[in-house]
């Protein structure tokens, strides 16, 4: 891969093309629709390639926000991994990137207004709420559902 760096020597990051990384573009697709429901205004995630600082190193991926920000760890995925796991990763790293550069929580759950985190759900990636004072914590949905209005058993 070809590796680009500014006039200070440090890497600039390029956008992963289409068909470069498609499990990974797979898993951000429907991580970009729960943004695109519940922050319309910040949609538009990206997957962002850094050149590496030392030569022979790999590129790392990262979800970027639209502006380019992205906050986090690289993506990293065993090249057998599932398309569920393809998809945990990458709402792992679209929270981290949402929650750190916007500064809130992010997702919310609309019932009890607390931040949601990742679990698994009949091993899919999903969102759960740790629920009221008095409430349970429940899963609210699986990742790139939450426009449905269908709660899960949790």
């Amino acid at each position: 891969m070809l590796s680009l760096n500014s006039p200070s020597g440090e890497p600039v990051p390029r956008q992963v093309e289409p068909g470069e990384a498609p499990v990974w573009a797979d898993a951000l697709a429907r991580v970009e629709q729960d943004l695109a429901v519940t922050l319309p205004e910040h949609r538009g995630l990206q997957l962002l390639a850094v050149p590496a600082w030392e030569e022979g190193e790999p590129e790392q991926v990262y979800v970027a926000l639209a502006s380019g920000t992205w906050w986090g760890n690289p993506l990293s995925l065993d090249p057998g991994a599932s398309p569920d796991d393809a998809l945990g990763t990458v709402a792992a790293a679209a929270q981290d990137t949402v929650s750190e550069r916007l500064w809130q929580a992010w997702p919310v759950c609309a019932t009890h207004h607390l931040g949601m985190h990742l679990t698994q759900e009949e091993s899919r990636p999903a969102w759960w709420c740790g629920g009221g004072l008095k409430e349970p914590g429940h899963v609210r949905c699986l990742v790139g559902e939450l426009g449905t209005v269908r709660q899960l058993p949790g």
